[in-house]
């Protein structure tokens, strides 16, 4: 199947998740028509997203997940989901990053796709509470053959405690008091669900907390999140639209919900589509540093 195909069949599943969100379920035969394919493409589509756990199938449709708001899926799921997606969403986020810059990354499956973007960036202070992604950069030191993570370029990464969830991110007071007391240049932050009436959810309460204290603690916020997160709403949410300066998604983002984001959020950033000084990785005037490794934000 070419490149092309592929695209058009994430757009294509993308118009029938939103379509099942919208309405609460649908029917094969009404998306038949809608998206004008046949029968037999859409129990295709259909058999793909439930194997997602986007969608539920019933007899003759399909319906949204039920209790989506509360389940957690561990890291080895979600690291199945969408990896193109968060492969392009990670090359586009990590041009973002400055060179001796304080950045934060949170859990999740598409940062940690973002951490393997970020080795070659030169000099980072790296702060995160994912196992997963700590573990990105401590392998790279190794495999240069064990020198120190003070050595010129290398990034020095700082693991904040705390106790471990499903999707191996740390939480809780350890965690909490840790992120408090730093200051972030930017903060790429993955998410379980963005909307406009939830904002930044996810179903861990304890991850929610967490996820409070690294917005409030970095200078600009980055979400990084695949087409799949717009419009579901984990059970805690940890932060407004109005708190985000850049979203980062991929392109089988569907039109509604391009014009919704672009609404509601400052920046929309399509990972393949030009995007101006953003995707250059320029920040802001020339001239303006950021506050740099130890700064204030």
């Amino acid at each position: 199947m070419s490149d092309n195909q592929n695209l058009l069949a994430e757009q294509r599943r993308a118009l029938i998740l939103e379509e099942v969100r919208r309405r609460g379920g649908a029917r094969v035969n009404e998306l038949t028509r809608k998206l004008n394919v046949s029968d037999m493409t859409v129990r295709r589509d259909l058999d793909a997203l439930a194997r997602q756990g986007a969608l539920e199938k019933v007899h003759g449709g399909a319906v949204p997940v039920a209790e989506a708001s509360t389940h957690e899926p561990g890291f080895e799921a979600k690291s199945s989901l969408e990896l193109s997606a968060k492969e392009d969403i990670a090359r586009t986020a990590a041009r973002m990053a400055q060179p001796g810059s304080a950045i934060a990354l949170s859990g999740g499956t598409t940062t940690f796709a973002l951490a393997q973007q970020l080795l070659d960036v030169p000099n980072l202070t790296v702060v995160t509470n994912s196992v997963r992604v700590a573990d990105v950069f401590h392998a790279a030191q190794r495999s240069a053959g064990g020198l120190p993570p003070g050595r010129p370029g290398a990034a020095t990464v700082v693991l904040t405690g705390g106790v471990r969830t499903p999707s191996d991110s740390l939480v809780g007071s350890v965690a909490d008091a840790a992120i408090r007391s730093l200051h972030f240049d930017v903060l790429f932050l993955g998410v379980h669900g963005i909307s406009v009436e939830a904002g930044l959810s996810t179903p861990n309460l304890a991850e929610a907390e967490t996820n409070r204290r690294f917005v409030e603690s970095a200078r600009r916020v980055v979400v990084v999140a695949d087409h799949t997160k717009w419009g579901t709403v984990g059970l805690s949410s940890f932060a407004s639209l109005d708190q985000v300066d850049t979203l980062v998604t991929d392109g089988a983002l569907t039109a509604g919900a391009r014009a919704e984001i672009e609404e509601h959020l400052p920046r929309l950033v399509v990972a393949g589509e030009p995007a101006g000084d953003e995707a250059d990785g320029r920040e802001g005037p020339a001239g303006d540093p950021g506050t740099g490794a130890g700064g204030e934000g």
